[in-house]
């Protein structure tokens, strides 16, 4: 108990100076259209990871195990594999958006952009805490189950898929939550993840891609643009024919 309340000081410290350095960013690059402060923005994932942390290091009905064996007693022969591919569903479903020309805040190329420096961040903390904490997963297969890395990359793609369409199609925002939880889901009733691990991962994903969005990191850097040309690529569709449209500008 002792090694892990000792994690569980540290995965704060590590949380907390992270969303101190996002604040202290807000205040110094503060711009119109942010006009929300990071703390109000970030209330959900924060109550996510929260939520999951006093999971994770509790014991009885709150524990992790405990909430592990209610949920296995009730669903003892679930088994699917359909977690693997569906946390892609949001990234692939913002690209279909593009590919019938739905409005979205950025082009396809800073879409692109931000989601892989989301992803990579993400990963990066994700790996990161499972190495610190080496929790064992709930079928004992495999260490490094805190947090799960299924879930916070599911959120991640859905928080990007949010942040593209949530003015100009609400309904098709919030869609990629709805298969970003369902992933988490699975992984808990697959055993493959405890309640925690979903949870914080959750959190972790989408604190990370508001932080992106919020900075705008490499916002100029387009290699399609430059001051004497412009260079616009999007997908096509024509015809039941998939492929891309490009617009060069002199």
């Amino acid at each position: 108990m002792k090694i892990k309340m000792k994690n569980f000081i540290i995965i704060l410290i590590l949380l907390s100076h992270f969303i101190v350095i996002g604040q202290k960013d807000s205040i110094t690059y503060s711009s119109q259209k942010s006009q929300k402060s990071f703390l109000k923005q970030s209330i959900v994932p924060l109550t996510l990871i929260g939520t999951g942390l006093i999971v994770n290091y509790s014991n009885g009905f709150l524990g992790k195990e405990n909430l592990q064996e209610e949920i296995q007693n009730r669903f003892p022969d679930f088994e699917t594999n359909v977690d693997d591919f569906l946390l892609f569903v949001p990234a692939l479903t913002m690209y279909t958006a593009d590919l019938f020309k739905v409005k979205s805040k950025n082009d396809v190329f800073t879409q692109t952009k931000y989601l892989v420096i989301a992803g990579l961040a993400n990963n990066l903390i994700t790996i990161g805490l499972k190495n610190l904490t080496k929790e064992d997963r709930p079928n004992d297969w495999v260490h490094y189950s805190f947090p799960s890395g299924h879930t916070s990359n599911a959120f991640v793609m859905a928080t990007v898929l949010h942040h593209e369409f949530i003015d100009s199609s609400p309904w098709l925002a919030y869609s990629g939550y709805l298969f970003a939880t369902t992933t988490g889901v699975l992984r808990v009733l697959n055993n493959k993840h405890w309640v925690s691990d979903v949870l914080v991962g959750a959190g972790i994903g989408i604190l990370v891609t508001d932080l992106v969005y919020r900075f705008e990191p490499l916002k100029n850097w387009n290699p399609f643009k430059n001051k004497n040309s412009q260079v616009f690529v999007s997908p096509s569709y024509n015809n039941n024919r998939v492929g891309l449209y490009a617009n060069i500008q002199f």
